[in-house]
């Protein structure tokens, strides 16, 4: 009798079965190792939004590609891969707090949202998936949909992203209701948590509870805005790119990590992750 081999075996086969070291530091995880002296240089970041004002001083041209969505008259995705502008202030804002943690990075500006920050679930995922196609290391969305028509189309990308080694983090939406791709394991969804003062981009803590997993500084937060200002603002959307420039930052260190080393990384170097246990 013949037999065969379960799918899917072929690739451990001993012939194809490469040697895959742990990339994690025995003596345990620490900042140091993790970002020290790491800037974002050669990690491609999208931010997938309203636009980036790439002549921002707080950007200083960091934006090397731009990549427009918006639907026609007749609801049919259009690109266009023309320089372009913020069309609101919100994406200049993330990338803004981005750079701030890996002043390296190189940006690509995603625009998927018009002005008063709206726009269609499927110029978004379109948007998305292009950045998951053009091998982006990191996907900040500082944006999602609640519409459930939606979910298994943004699931499937975040699945898409998992696989191709791209880290997706999300900010959670800012009302207590369904918002997509913020729900799906396999981001890294992020909330705003109760900064004490003063302002300190690497303080973030880890929910064992999820979702959202992180809470980062995402209350009264100043970030640049439209035409070379700044603003005071709070939300999750500003919460979420203080982990995507995290994450930059470790993968400028470590570009063999693959999606849940980074998830392992920052919830081992959250603020609760460190603090003393109670007796």
């Amino acid at each position: 009798m013949e037999s065969t081999s379960p799918a899917w075996s072929e690739i451990f086969s001993p012939d194809r079965l490469g040697y895959a070291p742990d990339p994690l530091p025995a003596g345990g995880i620490s900042p140091e190792w993790a970002w020290g002296g790491a800037t974002g240089k050669n990690v491609r970041v999208a931010v997938v939004d309203s636009g980036i004002e790439n002549d921002h001083p707080a950007i200083a041209g960091r934006v090397k590609t731009f990549a427009a969505f918006s639907a026609d008259k007749d609801g049919k995705v259009q690109e266009d891969r023309e320089p372009h502008d913020d069309n609101f202030g919100h994406g200049t804002a993330c990338a803004d707090v981005i750079l701030r943690l890996a002043p390296e990075a190189e940006l690509a500006s995603v625009r998927v949202l018009g002005q008063f920050l709206r726009g269609k679930g499927l110029v978004f995922a379109a948007g998305l998936r292009w950045a998951i196609e053009q091998g982006y290391q990191v996907v900040n969305l500082s944006l999602g949909t609640t519409q459930k028509d939606y979910a298994g189309l943004f699931h499937e990308l975040a699945d898409l992203a998992y696989f191709k080694g791209t880290i997706l983090v999300t900010a959670a939406n800012n009302m207590h209701q369904d918002s997509f791709p913020s729900l799906y394991a396999s981001v890294l969804s992020v909330a705003s948590h109760h900064g004490l003062a003063p302002y300190d981009p690497y303080d973030y803590y880890y929910n064992p509870a999820p979702p959202p997993e992180f809470g980062a500084w995402g209350m009264n937060v100043r970030v640049a805005w439209l035409g070379g200002s700044y603003l005071e603002v709070t939300g999750n959307s500003f919460a979420a790119p203080h982990i995507a420039g995290l994450a930059a930052r470790i993968l400028s260190k470590h570009p063999e990590l693959r999606p849940f080393h980074l998830k392992s990384i920052l919830a081992a170097l959250a603020r609760n992750a460190r603090l003393t246990a109670p007796a």
